[in-house]
């Protein structure tokens, strides 16, 4: 197949939309189920990347979850805490192969962002895998397989019309890439750059210790920023990203919107929510809104009276925001990538709320050293990459 005609472009107007291979290739991709939109295909290729890299790193599956052409969470393979398979809505599901996991990781860090994903994985998708997106509210799949009864459990979502695509793992794509835009062709070398150890050698701080956990962390973040609208900034903690900030104008935007969802990543392992009295006719999608709602500062929109009898079988305690604040105070070895430098203190003292330890960026500000001097501050160990990672 060298050419793949689109129902439509980014919106319904936009029409004619294809997409194709020039010099008569042929499309990387083979569409198994379903028809993927421009969206979908933008997700999928930039995911594809993503989790590709992921495995390189780490020699561990990887997933991602993405919305909008931008990660809302991804993961590699690591075991689940009973915590986290609680959080997230996967602990009725029995033992997880090594890809599950990563994908209840990258789908659960931010479900409300997850909501009608695009799912990239490393690896063949196994039958493990494919359960638990059955179960999910997604758009469709890239994998570069898929084991048979895993495809047969695929194609039964959205009345069969759920999009799967088998992607040719050993696709190289040309050194050039080019992309229009009001007419006018865009050219430039891909970004082939390596994401590895050798990436956070140096250390700036007087804090020099990066754990070799950290530093996995530490690349999954960077993967992640390579393949997120900038501006970005990532927070990660325990081979997962549990806070992405995409595409904000301001650093310091970036830094709040990431630590803010990082936050509610670790709120949601507090008792108080874990132990909701949901009834039980209310589906994962409606706790995921009604948890967010519970956490903010907004909760009486679902404990007033009158309003809570709809979610819970009690009304619960409000979790207040001096509670709030002593269990994040208890959030730490969090690690944090930037895809620019960072360019006031102001982003590590963020930073610092929500546990964040281990911190790399690419450095270069004048003032570095108001940067460093907060690191140092609190403990903190940071290194400078010297490479930016604008992806737009």
């Amino acid at each position: 197949m060298n050419e793949f005609v689109l129902k439509y472009g980014c919106n319904p107007n936009q029409k004619p939309s294809r997409v194709f291979m020039k010099d008569d290739k042929e499309l990387p991709i083979e569409i198994l189920c379903g028809k993927p939109g421009y969206i979908n295909l933008l997700d999928a290729f930039n995911g594809w990347q993503l989790v590709k890299e992921l495995k390189k790193a780490t020699g561990l599956p990887a997933a991602t979850s993405f919305k909008h052409v931008s990660p809302a969470g991804a993961a590699v393979g690591l075991p689940l805490s009973d915590v986290e398979r609680k959080i997230y809505w996967v602990d009725d599901m029995g033992e997880l192969t090594p890809l599950a996991s990563a994908y209840a990781r990258a789908r659960g860090a931010d479900r409300m962002s997850s909501f009608g994903d695009f799912i990239s994985l490393s690896d063949v998708c196994d039958v493990s895998t494919a359960k638990l997106i059955k179960r999910e509210v997604s758009d469709g799949i890239i994998a570069p397989g898929y084991e048979p009864e895993a495809l047969e459990i695929l194609k039964a979502k959205k009345k069969g019309n759920y999009c799967i695509i088998k992607i040719d793992e050993n696709y190289v794509p040309t050194e050039i890439e080019q992309k229009d835009v009001f007419g006018v062709t865009f050219e430039q070398g891909r970004n082939e750059l390596v994401i590895n150890d050798e990436l956070f050698a140096d250390v700036v701080t007087d804090s020099k210790e990066i754990p070799e956990s950290a530093k996995i962390d530490l690349a999954i973040a960077m993967i992640t920023l390579k393949y997120t609208q900038s501006n970005s900034v990532c927070y990660a903690k325990g081979g997962q990203a549990i806070g992405i900030g995409a595409g904000q104008q301001s650093r310091i935007h970036c830094t709040r919107l990431a630590g803010g969802k990082a936050d509610n990543w670790y709120l949601r392992q507090n008792p108080k929510v874990l132990n909701l009295p949901f009834k039980d006719n209310i589906g994962r999608a409606d706790r995921d809104n009604t948890i967010d709602v519970y956490m903010s500062d907004d909760y009486m929109d679902v404990l007033a009276d009158g309003t809570w009898e709809n979610f819970f079988t009690e009304k619960p305690e409000v979790f207040t925001r001096e509670e709030k604040r002593a269990w994040l105070d208890t959030l730490t070895d969090v690690s944090l990538g930037s895809d620019a430098f960072f360019p006031f203190g102001d982003n590590i003292e963020r930073a610092h709320r929500s546990g964040v330890k281990y911190i790399a960026q690419p450095g270069g500000s004048i003032r570095d050293d108001n940067v460093i001097e907060t690191c140092n501050k609190y403990g903190m160990a940071m290194c400078f990459t010297k490479i930016r990672l604008f992806h737009h």
